[in-house]
C-alpha cells in the first residue's frame, strides 16, 4: 500500500509545482521533501545535560525512480483535466501549452518503453490517452474555435471525451 501511496503524493506534489512553475518536479527534489527531523524525546539518565544537549533524530522516505515515473504518468490524467476545465474557463492557451509538455513526458515514456514493470507499460496506455484528449482539444480550439463560442467550449469538449471513452470502451 505504500507504493501506491507514494504515487498519489508525486502526482500531487508534482500537480502543485507544474501550476505554480509549468515544469516538472525532479525526483531528487521530492526526495529532499521527504526528509524529516525531530529533536530526541527520550529521558536521558544523565541529570546534567539539558535540551541544548540533545541531538535531533533525522527519518527520510525515498521515492524510488519507478514510483516517480509511476506518478508522474498519474499526473497526466490531471494535466488533462486542467486542459478541459481552461477551455470552460475561456482560457484558450493552456490546452497547447499543456499539449507540449504532455508530449514532453510522452517522449520521455516512450524511451522506457516496455522494459520498465508492468505498471509502467499499463499507466503509458492511459498517458497516451490523455495526451490524444489534450491534442483533440487543441485542434478543435485551432480548427473550429472561431466557431464555437468560448462558453460553449466546454460542453463540446466533455462530449467529444465522452465519445473518445466510449470508444475505447473505457465508459
Amino acid at each position: 500500500a505504500i507504493f501506491a501511496g507514494l504515487q498519489e503524493y508525486v502526482e500531487a506534489v508534482s500537480f502543485q509545482y507544474f501550476i505554480k512553475t509549468r515544469s516538472l518536479i525532479s525526483v531528487e527534489e521530492i526526495n529532499k521533501q521527504l526528509i524529516f527531523t525531530a529533536e530526541d524525546r527520550e529521558e536521558t539518565t544523565n541529570t546534567t545535560s539539558n535540551s541544548h544537549d540533545k541531538q535531533p533524530q533525522t527519518w527520510s522516505l525515498k521515492v524510488t525512480p519507478v514510483d516517480y515515473l509511476l506518478g508522474v504518468a498519474d499526473l497526466t490524467g490531471e494535466l488533462m483535466r486542467l486542459c478541459i476545465s481552461s477551455v470552460g474557463n475561456g482560457d484558450i492557451d493552456t490546452p497547447f501549452e499543456l499539449s507540449q509538455f504532455l508530449r514532453q513526458i510522452y517522449d520521455g515514456f516512450t524511451f522506457i518503453g516496455n522494459t520498465g514493470p508492468y505498471e509502467v507499460s499499463k499507466k503509458l496506455y492511459t498517458l497516451k490517452q490523455s495526451l490524444a484528449k489534450v491534442e483533440n482539444a487543441c485542434y478543435t480550439l485551432k480548427v473550429r474555435g472561431s466557431e464555437i463560442p468560448k462558453h460553449m467550449l466546454a460542453d463540446v469538449f466533455s462530449t467529444k471525451t465522452e465519445l473518445i471513452d466510449q470508444e475505447e470502451g473505457l465508459s
